[in-house]
Order: structure tokens, then sequence, then C-alpha cells
């Protein structure tokens, strides 16, 4: 069993999956920075009247402030879901590969294993008429 294994793993294309691996972790450790270092809730900035009446209350004002940082917050989640979603991609390429390179693997397994059966019988039919 284990010698189905060798040879599973000796067909697999160690250089492509090698030469890939760095590009993952480091889309990896941009990920994790770019979501490690940025608190859950933007702070949000003073209070400064944006609006065009000059009757304003302050509370209107805070709130233009808050929505003006609920889309700053948007904006840094959609980028982060654009990173995560090249990431993932680069993960489901290389499984596919893998998985790809496994079936061949199984079917060239099925294949030899038929024939050393066949040479097996053919063998043991020499042995037994000769």
């Amino acid at each position: 069993m284990a010698l189905g294994w060798i040879a599973l793993l000796k067909g697999v294309p160690w250089t492509g999956v090698i030469s890939t691996a760095p590009l993952v972790v480091d889309g990896a450790k941009q990920l994790w920075k770019a979501v490690s270092k940025k608190p859950p809730f933007p702070e949000p900035p003073a209070v400064q009247p944006v609006s065009t009446h000059a009757s304003a209350s302050p509370a209107i004002a805070a709130l233009e402030n808050q929505v003006t940082a609920l889309e700053t917050a948007v904006t840094d989640l959609h980028a982060q879901m654009l990173k995560s979603s090249e990431l993932i991609t680069a993960l489901a390429s290389q499984n596919a590969e893998l998985i790809q390179r496994i079936e061949t693997h199984r079917i060239r397994t099925r294949w030899l294993t038929g024939a050393a059966l066949i040479a097996a019988l053919a063998g043991l039919a020499v042995a037994l008429l000769g």
C-alpha cells in the first residue's frame, strides 16, 4: 500500500506546487495583516458639520460623520473580500490540479493492477501446463 502512495506522490508536479506556494503564503500574510491591524469599527472622525444648512444641529452632523465612517469601513471590507477571493482562487486552482493528478494516477493504478493480474494468471498457466 505504501508503494502506491509513493508512486502517487512522485507524479505530483511538485515544482509547480512549490513555486506557487510562496505566492499563496504571501497572499495569506497580506490578508492577515490587513485584517488584524484594523480595529473592528473605525473611529468616527471629529464632528465637522458638512451640511449646507446653517441651522443644522450637531446631531445631524454627527450622523453624517458616522455615515461617512461606515462608508469607509464598507470600502475597506470590500477590498479585504477581494484579496480573500484571490487567495481562495489560487488555493482552489492548486487543489483542482492535485485532484486531476490523483485521478490520473488512480486510473493508471487500475490499468497496472489489471496488467499485473493478467501477467500473474499467464505465469500460473505456464507453470501448470509446462
